[in-house]
């Protein structure tokens, strides 16, 4: 019999795992959390792909890079002199680190805090026993726990390319592209995914010369193309080379750096010579060392956990939700599932709403949304009404000296109901949760515009859209 019993153990302390730990403490439950990740000195370092090779350090760096930018080519504008602009790399990447530490040490708190038993180790299925499932964690120690709920929560890996294995020292994952030790000179990426864009706009803006190569015919499939089409613009201008439609064939990776071969468009053989490749194709479950079958735990073709609208996997008491489950791999839906599955357990109506999670592209101009696009709208049949309102228009974006981009509303036809909100400029990833808040509570167009909005602020922006949506905006 296991040693240590609990109500719930969740496996993984990303942001659903760990958020999962915390509302489930709440709620009353005796709660142990299992993490691997490990600092450089081989401590515990909660948070996941997230907090340790995502969304945070990414953020960090794309803060560094855009105040190097703006100190090289925009400071002038404001009368403000800078001469002898140097980079020290180093520096830049020890506070990405420090922010890193911040986020691993706020989450060892937060388990101390709510009283939930922290392991540091790599969680995985024995069997069933008499409370529950036995879960072994390997960690300094081997030790062994059971608990009656399980909350799987073990997020997702890179995608490699076959025949190109990552070595995260040419052919990089987002791991190494985060770890890059000197600005390389050209720089290459496969896939123009959110994290390849964040990435590339990092190093462009340190002084590599980036150069995309997107197999899709078309740049941010998933964005509503008119939106899509105003930051390709802006991107082009910053010289970012996206090439779309290509094939490509062999990856190469030697001491002198990665050649690739791949055809563009129109069928024509073409080599890109870089110094290092990031590769971003997707992300794949990670479900390798559960040893889900030893208690014949399902999965599904992608090798994701097969779970139901609730996040109920094939087993009783067995709950699985964030990157490992499907639905978008977003931290913020991990962190919504989690607190759903928690609430679940305690018999309560945890809901996640899948049509109001907001999506944010973190690259210069922003891009954020909600809700549907134009091209889905059409596509199913829906009459609706557009408006859009661009940045140029707007007092605060003049005032910022970021003028790129606009806000677009998208509500039905007859009801006036907000059914999309698209944004390309700045700040968009604050400016979309006005957008998620109104649809979440089913508001029209029309409530947006008819809410005073304060002068001057980007926020003006989506007013004057949902006016739009009315063929009746002020400023424009």
């Amino acid at each position: 019999m296991a040693n240590k019993q609990f109500d719930v153990v969740v496996i993984g302390g990303g942001p659903g795992g760990y958020i999962a730990a915390i509302r489930a403490a709440q709620l009353g439950f005796n709660v142990a959390c299992i993490d691997e990740w490990k600092n450089g000195k081989g401590g515990p370092a909660p948070g996941g792909t997230c907090t340790n090779v995502g969304c945070i350090p990414s953020k960090a760096l794309l803060q560094s890079s855009e105040h190097f930018d703006q100190a090289g080519h925009h400071f002038a504008d404001h009368g403000i002199k800078v001469e002898g602009l140097g980079l020290d790399l180093d520096k830049m990447l020890a506070r990405k680190d420090q922010v890193v530490k911040q986020n691993n040490d706020g989450i060892l708190y937060l388990f101390k805090k709510n009283k939930i038993t922290f392991f540091h180790g790599r969680g995985s299925f024995v069997k069933t026993d008499e409370a529950g499932y036995e879960i072994k964690v390997a960690g300094a120690a081997e030790e062994s726990i059971s608990g009656k709920h399980i909350i799987v929560a073990t997020g997702s890996n890179a995608r490699a390319l076959p025949g190109a294995p990552f070595d995260e020292e040419n052919i990089l994952s987002n791991d190494g592209a985060l770890r890059i030790g000197a600005v390389p000179k050209k720089l290459g990426l496969i896939g123009s995914g959110v994290i390849g864009l964040e990435m590339g706009s990092v190093w462009r803006r340190l002084g590599a010369e980036v150069t995309v190569l997107e197999a899709l015919p078309t740049f941010l499939g998933a964005v509503d193309e008119q939106i899509a089409k105003e930051a390709k613009k802006a991107f082009d201008k910053q010289k970012l080379k996206i090439e779309l439609g290509v094939k490509v064939g062999e990856i190469k990776s030697s001491k002198k750096g990665v050649s690739v071969a791949w055809t563009n468009a129109k069928g024509e053989a073409q080599t890109l010579e870089v110094d290092k490749l990031i590769v971003s194709i997707g992300r794949v479950p990670n479900t390798i060392g559960l040893n889900a079958e030893a208690v014949g735990l399902k999965l599904d073709e992608r090798g994701a956990i097969a779970v139901d609208d609730e996040c109920k996997t094939s087993l009783p008491n067995v709950w699985a939700i964030g990157d490992v489950v499907r639905g978008p791999m977003l931290a913020h839906k991990a962190e919504e599932e989690g607190v759903a599955v928690a609430e679940r357990i305690a018999g309560q109506h945890g809901h996640v709403n899948f049509n109001t999670i907001p999506w944010v592209i973190y690259t210069n101009p922003e891009i954020a949304w909600v809700g549907q696009t134009e091209q889905q709208l059409k596509a199913a049949g829906r009459a609706y009404k557009a408006g859009t309102f661009p940045f140029l228009a707007n007092g605060r974006a003049r005032a910022l000296g970021d003028t790129t981009g606009m806000v677009k509303f998208l509500a039905d036809a007859a009801t006036d109901e907000i059914l999309g909100v698209h944004i390309v400029g700045p700040q968009a990833s604050e400016l979309i949760s006005e957008a998620v808040v109104a649809m979440e509570f089913k508001a029209s167009a029309e409530d947006i515009a008819r809410i005073c909005h304060a002068h001057p602020s980007l926020s003006e922006a989506t007013k004057e859209a949902a006016l739009a949506v009315d063929k009746r905006t002020l400023n424009f």
